[in-house]
């Protein structure tokens, strides 16, 4: 496994190990002792998986108030995303930056996204299944979000067009109106 820094501190592109041959390929897509020895220490509780019909569905961005935040490790199954982590960190030195990459069925990247960030993703590719595995479970009273296209933050999203959202995306604040009890350093 190969654990790469993002220049968001905390968000960290794991690339598990593929062994393949004539019959195809494998890789063990999570291990708690190779995490572990990565400096990564997080118990999952529950994992995700969602279906996105569409290229250019989007959904985000999504996170959940302490004391229910979840740590979130995102792949992508089937077809390809464009998949984003933004920090909303009070006081960080990355407050409102973010961090984009593709994840897809082909290259088997995933995505480590901390608590104190905000997660979203665009589909680019139609028939899309994204699993994640979360460190806590989902609370619907601490479920909160930000706009996708919050000009001040900025994402550079792969796609110019008008998104596919869910109507809670879509009524979304700003990131300087989003309710978010996440302070650097704490």
């Amino acid at each position: 496994m190969n654990v790469i820094e993002t220049s968001l501190p905390g968000v960290k592109v794991i690339e598990p190990k593929v062994f393949g041959d004539h019959r195809g390929w494998f890789m063990e897509t999570y291990s708690e002792s190779m995490f572990k020895e990565a400096g990564i220490n997080i118990k999952f509780v529950q994992d995700n998986q969602s279906f996105s019909a569409a290229k250019g569905t989007l959904r985000g961005l999504h996170y959940q108030l302490d004391p229910k935040a979840q740590t979130k490790l995102v792949r992508c199954t089937k077809g390809a995303i464009f998949d984003v982590a933004v920090d909303i960190r009070k006081g960080s030195p990355t407050f409102g930056k973010w961090f984009g990459l593709e994840l897809s069925a082909d290259n088997k990247k995933q995505l480590l996204v901390p608590k104190g960030f905000a997660h979203g993703f665009m589909t680019i590719t139609n028939d899309v299944e994204v699993q994640y595995k979360v460190d806590e479970l989902y609370a619907p009273d601490c479920d909160r979000g930000i706009i996708w296209n919050d000009p001040s933050i900025g994402i550079e999203w792969p796609m110019d067009i008008t998104p596919v959202l869910s109507v809670k995306d879509e009524k979304a604040p700003l990131l300087a109106e989003a309710n978010n009890n996440f302070i650097f350093g704490e």
